[in-house]
């Protein structure tokens, strides 16, 4: 039981990683000129988020958490808990910025159609994609931090007083 809890935890952070850096690419790399070509993009990214990154984040926090109940010793260090703390906060922030960006682009899309200027609509896209950047790099930062902590297992003390 624990070697397949830990292997679907092992393969779902995989899937989360890869699929923040899929994220990353096409937000990078895709054409967005045109209000279709920004429209196929956020449709991308829609399909990545729906079928890779959330249920991998999905599934790598249960089965940390279940990692935790079936090996007592888990509950006892502190990288267990740290690890499971920043699991919550990235499973909060990766849903938000999910719903967030497509309401976002669904909001860039109806001022395209009300008939925005090009230079207005480049101003909108840059300023939904420079904080849209940020974020993602935070949730990558995380996702790093969390690996970090299940591959060297800090043990976290405090340094004892003298």
């Amino acid at each position: 039981m624990r070697q397949t809890i830990k292997f679907l935890h092992t393969l779902s952070s995989c899937g989360l990683i890869g699929a923040l850096v899929a994220y990353l690419l096409i937000l990078w790399r895709a054409p967005q000129d045109t209000l279709s070509q920004y429209a196929d993009m956020r449709e991308t990214i829609s399909l990545i988020c729906r079928f890779t990154l959330v249920p991998s984040l999905g599934l790598s926090l249960v089965s940390g958490l279940m990692s935790m109940m079936v090996h007592k010793p888990y509950q006892e260090k502190r990288w267990a808990w740290a690890k499971a703390f920043l699991g919550l906060a990235m499973f909060e922030s990766t849903l938000a910025i999910t719903q967030s960006k497509a309401i976002e682009a669904a909001e860039f899309a109806a001022r395209m159609a009300a008939g925005n200027s090009v230079e207005e609509a480049r101003q909108l896209l840059n300023e939904a994609l420079h904080g849209e950047w940020n974020v993602l790099f935070a949730i990558l930062a995380i996702s790093c931090a969390q690996t970090a902590l299940g591959i060297w297992r800090p043990k976290l003390e405090l340094p004892k007083s003298a």
